[in-house]
């Protein structure tokens, strides 16, 4: 089994396109959200979300004609180009080696889905965009990638458990380079803002008014949010050899489906999830310095992760944070994000807030770093994601 390390990161979020700018937002404990523009919110009571602003595609997405790509594959493409970039590889050095894409949704294409069922709708079938029908495949996301660069000796996949997506993809991206399978791994998330998301969240009565507050005895639920995040692996020795920037170790990863509710995290699968994932990694509890948590800020969600936490870490566990103070919840893309904020802390030696905090729910009980981040030495970092249906996703990361 080859070590696998990150030496390229790619981000495009509400609160900052690029390593760099994302790195600095997280320290900055910056918000995301404004209101929502991406569709007409006419109707709902509250509208605010974590969108976007300012994304041109057209710097990122040069080879494949831009109509040919929804949104959130426009995400996945920049994503995948800045951490080409970032890891100082050319597009034809990936060329001549084996290599793995995978892109995490929960949406895929929905946002174009949802615009052509309005055009069938009001005016009817023939005012249907074609060009914009061609965009719905979910995989899309993945292709648009190999695409955009040219890969042809590639795996391409778009994983699309919900929530937990990106760090599914990650942890394929990991076993496919930790075998020798793939010389490299562009893997991560996407997901685009769309109506039907925020619709589902905002009857559940689980999207909060204002912002998201995880952990906080006033919480009242998620914001909807959007972007796209991809880290490129490769070995550890061929980073070495020629003298790549290494930011963080891939130790290890977990996963399990329940199938215990429809939307309710079950705490023991959580638990055993968590436990799966160290166990692979080859570290105790006792070893990881910070989890980055699911943390929606939902009642339920947020006090069922904390008790599988202490079940699995016990009384005193790691600091728990939850970057979805400032992005929201950006759906498939989400723990790519949290993934990409863990590797982040670890270069740069920080710990990101949980912001809106004003009071920690007792329920919960962890320290939840709030509002303002905290320098730290980290060396283990853990990154769960919990979604829809039990499907739970837990990485490891460490510094190298």
């Amino acid at each position: 089994m080859r070590r696998v390390v990150v030496t390229g990161i790619g981000v495009v979020s509400s609160i900052g396109t690029g390593a760099a700018a994302f790195a600095r937002a997280l320290r900055e404990g910056r918000s995301g959200a404004r209101p929502i523009g991406a569709f007409d919110t006419t109707g709902f009571a509250h509208a605010t979300g974590c969108e976007v602003v300012g994304f041109e595609p057209e710097r990122w997405v040069r080879n494949v004609p831009l109509d040919e790509v929804g949104r959130a594959a426009r995400f996945a493409i920049a994503s995948a180009r800045m951490a080409l970039d970032d890891a100082a590889l050319t597009e034809e050095e990936l060329r001549r080696r084996p290599g793995l894409v995978s892109i995490g949704t929960t949406d895929g294409g929905s946002d174009d889905g949802e615009r052509l069922a309005a055009s069938y709708v009001h005016s009817g079938p023939e005012s249907m965009d074609s060009v914009a029908a061609r965009r719905l495949p979910a995989s899309t996301l993945a292709t648009g990638v190999a695409r955009e660069l040219g890969l042809s000796d590639v795996d391409v996949s778009t994983i699309a458990t919900a929530c937990a997506a990106g760090n599914y993809a990650i942890g394929n991206g990991f076993d496919a380079v930790r075998t020798g399978e793939a010389d490299f791994a562009l893997c991560g998330g996407a997901d685009a803002m769309c109506r039907m998301t925020f619709t589902g969240f905002y009857r559940l009565g689980a999207v909060d008014p204002d912002g998201c507050r995880p952990f906080d005895v006033n919480r009242r639920g998620i914001l909807t949010g959007e972007g796209g995040a991809v880290l490129l692996l490769e070995p550890l020795e061929s980073a070495l050899e020629r003298g790549a920037r290494v930011y963080a170790e891939i130790l290890g990863y977990g996963l399990n489906c329940d199938a215990h509710h429809q939307v309710a995290p079950d705490g023991d699968s959580v638990r055993r999830c968590m436990e799966l994932a160290l166990a692979d990694a080859g570290v105790g509890p006792g070893e990881v310095d910070l989890i980055s948590a699911h943390g929606t800020g939902t009642k339920a969600n947020d006090v069922t992760e904390c008790g599988a936490i202490r079940g699995a870490f016990g009384d005193r566990p790691p600091r728990t944070v939850s970057v979805k103070s400032m992005l929201g919840h950006t759906m498939g893309a989400a723990s790519a994000l949290g993934a990409t904020a863990c590797a982040l802390g670890i270069e740069h030696g920080f710990i990101p807030p949980t912001i809106n905090h004003t009071e920690t729910d007792p329920d919960c009980g962890i320290d939840c770093v709030p509002n303002t981040a905290v320098e730290a030495e980290l060396r283990v970092v853990q990154n769960n994601a919990l979604a829809f249906g039990g499907n739970n996703a837990v990485v490891v990361l460490g510094k190298r």
